[in-house]
């Protein structure tokens, strides 16, 4: 087993890959590293500039189209076969320089991650390094996970933590959460960002809807995956008993002679018993889901962080 695994995933970063790939043998000379490159439906030369300095090292997955950073970021942790694996952007705003120092600090405190703060970051103000501020504000009250840059691509995780982070959609913005819902001990530390010197952004600022709408499903994931009827259940036992409480009044009222019939009060009631039986409904098929997706798998709704026989630890 290597070492390192790099995962980079690349789309139309033609002039970049050259002086990525330099910085990065001079940052990892001496290590036990492989490279995969994920190209995410690249419509420039971007796999021939690959090709051109690749070495033994170096491994390239060519996606049929454009699927997604998340979905790119996936195949290569699904390929890595490192002890340990990276990620990183392939625009050269990431230091390679900087991996060796975050292994140091993944390895000497016990981490499962390490997230990369961008000091000093080489990005405009109005429509990248604001909007980011914001974003990393509402992700850290509601997930109660306490990154202060979700946006920087440069971590370094054990393998385990990375194999099983389930990245889909656009979620690799949340990796830090996904990790956590695994019980990863994660810390931070800044690392350098430089300008983008080749190519154009592939980040805007209409990204922030859809980074507003992954936070609901990553809210979900993290207080009720394991037990959706929480959520389900509870919600439409309330609405339930209000709309069968309001039934019953205009019962009462109707068996007193008076005329119920078109009152907006008796739709509301109506209403409100239906979706609360949808509700409990949808939360009885969720948790048999749940147990489906584990049970059929063999997967199981816990993680061991470590095992001791004896009074010593064995290894992983």
């Amino acid at each position: 087993m290597k070492e390192l695994s790099l995962v980079i995933a690349v789309m139309n970063e033609e002039q970049n890959i050259r002086p990525l790939m330099e910085s990065i043998r001079n940052a990892l000379n001496g290590v036990d590293y492989e490279i995969i490159f994920v190209d995410d439906g690249s419509t420039d030369g971007t796999i021939d500039a690959i090709n051109e300095v690749a070495d033994d090292r170096t491994f390239v997955l060519e996606f049929m189209r454009n699927y997604g950073q998340s979905t790119a970021m996936a195949a290569g942790i699904d390929a890595a076969e490192g002890k340990y694996i990276v990620t990183l952007d392939g625009d050269l705003q990431n230091d390679p320089a900087d991996i060796p120092m975050m292994m140091e600090e993944l390895k000497k405190g016990d981490w499962d991650m390490v997230a990369g703060i961008r000091a000093n970051r080489q990005d405009g103000v109005f429509l990248r390094k604001i909007p980011s501020k914001i974003a990393n504000f509402i992700i850290q009250r509601s997930t109660d996970v306490r990154i202060k840059d979700y946006g920087c691509t440069l971590k370094v995780f054990k393998r385990r933590i990375a194999k099983n982070l389930g990245l889909y959609g656009d979620l690799h913005r949340f990796i830090p959460v996904l990790a956590s819902l695994q019980g990863a001990r994660i810390t931070q530390m800044d690392v350098r960002h430089h300008a983008r010197q080749f190519g154009h952004s592939k980040y805007g600022i209409n990204r922030t809807a859809k980074v507003l709408s992954d936070l609901f499903l990553i809210l979900f994931f993290q207080r009720y995956l394991l037990k959706p009827m929480h959520l389900f259940g509870i919600v439409g036992v309330v609405l339930f008993f209000i709309g069968a409480a309001i039934d019953i009044y205009l019962l009462i009222l109707k068996l007193g002679g008076a005329d119920i019939w078109g009152k907006p009060l008796l739709i509301l009631g109506a209403m409100l018993t239906l979706g609360g039986i949808q509700l409990i409904t949808t939360g009885i098929l969720a948790e048999i889901l749940i147990r489906t997706y584990y049970e059929a798998q063999n997967k199981t709704t816990y993680q061991i962080r470590h095992r001791f026989t004896g009074g010593r630890k064995e290894e992983e």
